[in-house]
């Protein structure tokens, strides 16, 4: 797969080193030069999941790996099923928590990481540094994905006191080659500094410095295949409808993924932007002016983010129309408020909801038109939310273990030279 830099046309790279690098110099973000039409989507969509998803991944990879090293790399790392569950007439939900951290993270850290491991057995080099930022899901995915793989150092920012005390008790407990920082500020701030981080070159060399947020092109491609699930098993219920998609968005990778997807010939009527009240998409498709803004802490948490980064590789696959985008998408927001009543409202139709897809659903049902068959993205599991909806959802087995292990994250100023220092001890 050749890859070129949203900031510069000239940067161009393979997928090998495009995951290794993460961003592109002068802060761009690697998107495909093209993206390829599948003739035989219906085809694909006959397969099972895992079947499927190898043969999406290697015609967008082409012969930079072998098939036997993709196969082994995608069947490792997406081993737990995505289920469309009905929730009520004409309305489904798109579970994608249903692996080992029990978010929708997992898919595309797992990924990440297998296929990183791959190309270090190409090549001779001391230990790779895996820097990323967490609003919420992503550190534990990235933890658990890195953790104990040898030949690659994990570290995780996080902002500290806005993030769930599942969430944190998930990867600030787990040690070993996993580093945890809670940093004084918002994601936002830690966004900043990881990718501040990426533009300093002998930091970068030194530390063999990569990231395993979405940045990482490697991450967008694996969400990609849950869309073509997605779609899968509504043709297993003999529903022949597109369907409109809504996603919880905040740095906007998913959102990338699915309409990435509808590209290569995945039939979607619409996509849904979903956020919470930080706005700063939507009110840019309401008013043409895009205005990065600080983010406001949330009960949908993961979405609390101001300036999302992947924003520009949507602009980016959309040639900047305004138009086009605004043709493509609907959007909407929610209050607190108000995604307490759509988890509530979810609860009464007999489905438990976390904080994220009960966004991604209230948004969905005020864009819904008559005869369209709606799905919205559930991205976490709703244990990990105690504090919304009614009642309290059981704890699985894995979150009820970590949570009475003690946090070892070190507290961190959201302060560069600080952060460098800390890279630097290991």
């Amino acid at each position: 797969m050749q890859l070129a830099s949203t900031r510069d046309p000239q940067d161009q790279v393979l997928f090998a080193q495009a995951i290794q690098v993460g961003m592109a110099k002068g802060g761009g973000l690697y998107v495909p030069l093209a993206v390829p039409v599948f003739p035989d989507v219906d085809a694909l969509l006959a397969l099972d999941f895992p079947t499927r998803s190898v043969r999406i991944i290697q015609r967008l990879l082409g012969d930079e790996f072998t098939a036997a090293e993709l196969e082994t790399a995608v069947r490792d790392a997406l081993d737990f099923p995505a289920p469309l569950v009905p929730v009520r007439d004409g309305l489904l939900a798109l579970e994608l928590w249903h692996g080992p951290t029990l978010a929708f993270k997992d898919f595309g850290a797992r990924f990440l990481a297998r296929m990183l491991a791959l190309v270090a057995r190409r090549e001779q080099g001391g230990t790779r540094t895996v820097l990323t930022a967490t609003s919420g899901d992503t550190g534990a995915a990235v933890a658990h994905a890195f953790l104990g793989l040898e030949g690659f150092r994990a570290v995780v920012l996080y902002p500290k006191g806005r993030i769930s005390r599942l969430q944190e008790a998930q990867f600030a407990t787990l040690g070993g080659n996993v580093s945890t920082y809670a940093v004084e500020g918002a994601f936002d701030d830690c966004q900043a500094l990881v990718k501040a981080c990426f533009q300093d070159p002998d930091l970068t060399a030194r530390l063999r410095l990569t990231s395993a947020n979405s940045i990482n092109i490697a991450r967008l491609l694996a969400q990609v295949l849950y869309y073509y699930e997605a779609l899968a098993q509504l043709r297993q219920r003999g529903e022949g409808r597109a369907p409109v998609v809504a996603v919880p968005s905040g740095n906007f990778g998913n959102l990338y993924a699915g309409l990435l997807a509808q590209r290569t010939g995945l039939p979607v009527q619409a996509f849904v932007v979903a956020t919470n009240v930080n706005r700063t998409v939507p009110d840019y498709l309401d008013s043409g002016a895009y205005r990065a803004r600080p983010s406001v802490a949330t009960l949908s948490n993961a979405m609390d983010v101001g300036a999302p980064s992947n924003w520009e590789r949507i602009e980016a696959l959309f040639r900047g129309d305004l138009a086009a985008l605004r043709a493509a998408l609907r959007w909407g927001s929610l209050t607190d408020a108000e995604t307490l009543d759509a988890v509530a409202t979810l609860e009464a139709s007999g489905y438990r909801g976390d904080p994220h897809g009960a966004v991604a659903c209230g948004v969905l049902e005020r864009h819904l038109r008559d005869g369209e068959l709606g799905i919205f993205l559930a991205t976490a599991h709703p244990a990990k939310f105690q504090e919304t909806g009614p009642g309290t959802p059981e704890l699985p087995a894995s979150l009820a273990v970590v949570l009475h292990q003690p946090i070892l994250s070190r507290p961190l100023p959201a302060d560069l030279d600080a952060l460098k220092r800390e890279l630097s001890r290991a």
